[in-house]
């Protein structure tokens, strides 16, 4: 049916595993539900793609088996395709879309060799880099380090924080980190933490997702974040 490429997800972990084999891969991510006819559709149309481009990540997952995974992109209908590098989205669409399956695999395939030089500051010493980056930390009170923009996020994670800041009228800035590959990996090293989004508040770090989440749960987050 298809080669080596395509994988038919068992877990959060197996999903994990095999996305971080090669984070600069593409990688084509079929989210998709027995009961659902499209489906049906589109599963022909990723197992095409698959045999036609072995270079290509396929992972088939079956989105109300994987809730977790499902929930991490917020798969709200299925089928929903999603063609990443590493953990960089680069499309994402629902329903049966041949076409645009097709030429979004193809952009990202032909421009995967350019794009693995990211931007960055040249010249730059660590130094400089350490103190530009405390100069977007401080930049307002709260900070958001996100994938994307507060009004189109490009990772499930970096929508759930932004609408945690909004649901408790946070006033915030936020920084793209897929538009700087040197402050991405200068923020993971800076405040050892190796995942985006990242939460600064007055200049500091003060977690991941998961810690702001909790401490949004513990009543801890109105103590740390400053009101509107």
């Amino acid at each position: 049916m298809s080669g080596s490429n395509f994988h038919v997800v068992t877990s959060p972990e197996h999903f994990k595993e095999i996305l971080s084999t090669d984070l600069k891969r593409v990688s084509l991510v079929n989210f998709w539900a027995p009961w659902a006819e499209p489906c049906k559709q589109m599963n022909q149309v990723i197992t095409e793609l698959a045999n036609k481009h072995p270079e290509l990540l396929v992972l088939q997952v079956e989105a109300e088996e994987q809730e977790d995974i499902s929930d991490s992109f917020s798969i709200d209908e299925v089928p929903t395709t999603i063609l990443l590098r590493g953990h960089e989205l680069l499309d994402r669409f629902e329903g049966v879309d041949a076409r645009r399956a097709t030429i979004s695999v193809n952009k990202a395939l032909s421009k995967a060799p350019q794009l693995n030089e990211l931007p960055e500051k040249k010249g730059e010493s660590e130094e400089e880099l350490v103190a530009r980056m405390h100069g977007i930390m401080t930049q307002s009170p709260v900070v958001l380090f996100m994938k994307g923009e507060p009004d189109s996020p490009r990772c499930g994670f970096s929508r759930k924080a932004v609408n945690l800041l909004r649901e408790r009228q946070i006033k915030f800035t936020h920084f793209d980190i897929l538009e700087d590959e040197t402050v991405r990996q200068g923020m993971k090293k800076l405040n050892d933490w190796p995942t985006f989004p990242q939460f600064i508040v007055n200049g500091e770090f003060v977690g991941g997702l998961d810690v702001v989440t909790e401490m949004a749960n513990s009543g801890e987050f109105a103590e740390t974040f400053p009101q509107a």
